[in-house]
């Protein structure tokens, strides 16, 4: 393709889909350096593409997880995998979002496989994949919808202990409300997260610890 930020004319006319170039998404990287290099600070892509920012952000927090885990293909396997529930993505377009469900996994699966050396496994793989499913969404972010209507849920996943991994389901809409409001006593359920400097409702689904080679038994 001779220019990598435009796929056709068309879809810039009907989408204004033109991508960031590398140098420009390093750049903007570099101004939040020390939250790239988080393994599990979230990032959401509300106008994803194909993944320019968040194959990046993805190669950076991977880079983090060999410095510190590259040792232990058993502790790479984990923390590559808490690098991959950090990244979230939307894009109106289902070919992008597929492309980039598959760039991320390409992305992270070369890493992997080369870390984690005769411990890389094909259940790993399959629980890499059924995030970015659940991270990666096509619909609009504006309307907060996906493109069958339905409102853009995104799943939050927490390494809570050994192999154990939390998931809790949350409304898009809802997360941003909580941007915009003050605590009152209607918000039953919603607690304030330090971390966001935002209040956060109470998950519209809550699922047991399981073991995060496991996450895919719970569609």
């Amino acid at each position: 393709m001779p220019d990598k930020q435009v796929k056709s004319k068309q879809r810039v006319a009907d989408h204004g889909e033109v991508f960031t170039a590398e140098r420009e998404v390093n750049a903007m990287l570099d101004l939040v350096k020390g939250e790239t290099e988080r393994i599990d600070s979230r990032f959401l892509e509300p106008a994803c593409g194909e993944g320019a920012f968040l194959k990046e952000i993805l190669r950076r927090k991977l880079a983090v997880v060999k410095k510190q885990y590259g040792k232990s293909p058993y502790d790479y396997e984990r923390y590559s995998v808490l690098a991959v529930t950090s990244i979230y993505g939307v894009d109106i377009l289902e070919d992008n979002a597929e492309i980039c469900r598959q760039n991320l996994f390409d992305i992270w699966n070369k890493e992997y496989t080369v870390n984690a050396k005769t411990q890389a496994n094909d259940q790993c793989r399959e629980t890499v994949r059924f995030i970015l499913r659940k991270n990666i969404l096509c619909g609009d972010a504006l309307t907060m919808l996906q493109n069958d209507g339905t409102p853009i849920v995104f799943a939050e996943w927490n390494l809570v202990s050994g192999d154990q991994i939390k998931r809790r389901d949350y409304e898009f809409a809802e997360l941003l409300d909580g941007h915009e409001k003050q605590m009152n006593i209607f918000m039953l359920g919603w607690e304030f997260d330090e971390e966001t400097n935002a209040f956060i409702p109470a998950p519209i689904k809550e699922y047991p610890l399981t073991d995060y080679r496991r996450l895919s038994d719970y569609e």
